[in-house]
């Protein structure tokens, strides 16, 4: 019967879990309820758990997700004008529901985070946990998202609720316009970028 109890205790929580809070009280024969529901009157030792796990939304998420999420977090750098392979990668990202952050690249100092991390100065530069990928090449971004966890789909979520952004600081007129000038398709060095 104690097994039947601490199972039912256990599978109560767990649904809990997915719908986000929980009740533990104790009854009048010294009993502890796990319920999604308040407790009646005269309940002891209430306490209201919640099972947020993150930024709103990722409960949502698939559970696996949330595994890669909390062990292999992903950020992906960007330039505002690094054109389809920078939307590309975003698209990926989207499309098999990972949560990220993305990093505009438009000073010196994220140009030589870029370079600190991938040794190189090419956009747009995923990071999965430590490891690191740039430009876009769909195989090898799917590989480092596979090898870290993240499942291949999910139920389809916006970006805006996977995409927590870092917004730059705004560049200066003559920069802006002159990135606008040399806007092109494909990879950009990021320290090209971040001079003009």
């Amino acid at each position: 019967m104690r097994i039947l109890l601490v199972a039912a205790a256990i599978l109560s929580t767990v649904c809990t879990d997915a719908f986000g809070q929980a009740y533990r009280w104790v009854d009048q024969d010294g009993r502890v309820h796990y319920t999604q529901t308040p407790p009646p009157p005269g309940a002891k030792g209430v306490q209201r758990k919640s099972f947020q796990h993150g930024p709103i939304g990722t409960v949502d998420l698939p559970y696996a997700t949330q595994v890669a999420a909390k062990n292999f977090p992903v950020t992906l750098y960007t330039l505002p004008d690094c054109g389809p392979p920078c939307d590309q990668a975003r698209a990926l990202l989207v499309k098999r529901v990972v949560p990220f952050r993305e990093v505009s690249v438009v000073t010196q100092k994220d140009a030589d985070e870029v370079k600190r991390l991938s040794g190189k100065n090419d956009l747009p530069l995923l990071v999965v946990g430590t490891q690191v990928q740039t430009g876009f090449q769909e195989g090898l971004l799917n590989g480092l998202l596979d090898t870290a966890g993240y499942p291949s789909s999910g139920p389809p979520a916006p970006i805006e609720t996977l995409r927590k952004m870092d917004r730059a600081a705004p560049a200066p007129a003559t920069a802006q316009a002159q990135s606008q000038q040399g806007a092109g398709a494909g990879t950009e060095p990021a320290a090209d970028a971040a001079a003009r």
